[in-house]
């Protein structure tokens, strides 16, 4: 049986998309033999904006080190596959079509979500194949996750929590925050990225609550730019390294974090695998310039073509800043959104670059906004906006009324992206 088929089949065991408990999946990993308990030290991550990021910078350093690193993460951009790396490779269609069948099976019928089911052939496949790693990305939340059956991870990382997802984790910084300190162990340390006041205290009760030592950006660990590069200081480390690859000034403190998270796990890691690692990092769709394709070969010379997945205001604000920094170019937004979040408030922190906008719906994604919605959003907030039918149309209507070069950003939504980089990347 295809992938496609057995991942529409197992989509439908649960009557809901998202349902937060860990009672379903501790279930089916007892039925699995606790898979969990059997993995290489573990990085769990969670927090609202940076995650992914995070995670990359954890790979790269540890596969710079010689490592054979597994890698769980969500959502993927172009294949599912993305989801689960078996060290340093994304699992084979058929291992995974494998995988997902014996879970079934093991569920036995029993109600599971989408994401349960997914995570215990991950859980599955990470404890029969060998590595020396497990980066862990939580999929929302934290305390109800159902990656967050691991007892003792080797450290847990939280990076900066923010509004989004509130209809399953609160409706306050605060209460999110209470939700995503729920991966915190007794004893493993805790790498807390930078956070609002709120976020702050409520993680370090929590920390201290259960006994977790707290390696706090800003108190316990810092990172800055530098003229050449990033500088680190922790309890152990005091390092000058390159710029991340990745762009934004929020990617030094994604990068501090996972460095900050290594520091703990093994002081004697050499500042040169750190240093590949942040040379050689990857991780798409997050200020990525797109150089090839129809989009990019339908500018005028001198034009520059982004990518950002970010959806909510947190990431429209660090990405903002950085466009702020860059030379002058008439700066335009390909803009889609799914329509449980807010354009507006997305747009705001855009509003006094943007020239103009673009708006289309996702393709293929029912619970896209509409164009015509997204425009009305665009000029409350003051941009000029117009629907377009796709995003090379859009591209082509800024092209057609630009008088010159151009910065076009696709923003808005990390499913708007995959299908642009499927095209484009």
């Amino acid at each position: 049986m295809s992938l496609d088929a057995v991942l529409a089949r197992v989509a439908a065991l649960h009557p809901r998309v998202i349902d937060l408990s860990l009672g379903r999946i501790r279930r089916l990993l007892d039925a699995l033999g606790r898979p969990q308990d059997r993995l290489p030290p573990v990085f769990h991550v969670a927090g609202t904006n940076g995650k992914g990021s995070t995670c990359a910078y954890l790979r790269a350093a540890l596969e710079a080190s010689g490592r054979r690193v597994h890698v769980f993460t969500s959502p993927h951009l172009l294949r599912f596959n993305e989801r689960i790396r078996l060290a340093g490779r994304l699992i084979e269609d058929t291992a995974l079509v494998d995988l997902l069948e014996e879970v079934e099976a093991a569920n036995e019928g029993e109600p599971i979500t989408f994401f349960e089911i997914i995570g215990a052939a991950a859980f599955v496949a990470f404890a029969r194949v060998p590595a020396d790693a497990l980066v862990l990305e939580v999929g929302m939340g934290g305390r109800l996750d159902a990656t967050n059956v691991v007892a003792r991870p080797a450290a847990t990382v939280i990076t900066p929590v923010a509004l989004d997802h509130m209809s399953f984790l609160g409706d306050t910084v605060a209460a999110i925050a209470r939700e995503k300190a729920g991966i915190l162990k007794p004893a493993v340390p805790a790498v807390i990225g930078p956070q609002s006041a709120d976020a702050a205290a409520v993680i370090a009760r929590h920390a201290t609550s259960i006994g977790a030592p707290l390696l706090r950006a800003g108190i316990e660990w810092t990172v800055a730019p530098t003229a050449t590069g990033l500088a680190y200081e922790g309890p152990r480390w005091r390092l000058d390294l390159p710029a991340p690859a990745l762009l934004g000034r929020h990617q030094y403190d994604n990068a501090g974090g996972a460095i900050a998270a290594l520091e703990a796990f093994d002081p004697a890691l050499p500042a040169a695998c750190l240093a590949t690692g942040l040379r050689g990092v990857e991780w798409p769709a997050r200020l990525q310039r797109l150089t090839r394709g129809p989009l990019a070969d339908a500018l005028p010379p001198g034009s520059e073509l982004w990518l950002d997945g970010g959806h909510n205001a947190a990431c429209a604000e660090a990405v903002a800043a950085e466009l702020a920094r860059w030379p002058a170019l008439p700066l335009h937004l390909v803009f889609a959104m799914l329509d449980n979040r807010d354009p507006r408030v997305f747009l705001r922190p855009l509003a006094p670059l943007a020239a103009g906008l673009a708006a289309v719906a996702i393709p293929g994604e029912h619970k896209s906004w509409s164009a015509d919605a997204l425009v009305q959003a665009a000029r409350a907030e003051g941009i000029p906006a117009r629907p377009a039918a796709d995003a090379q149309a859009a591209v082509a209507a800024i092209v057609a009324a630009a008088p010159g070069p151009v910065r076009i950003l696709v923003c808005g939504s990390l499913y708007l992206a995959g299908v642009v980089l499927a095209d484009n990347g």
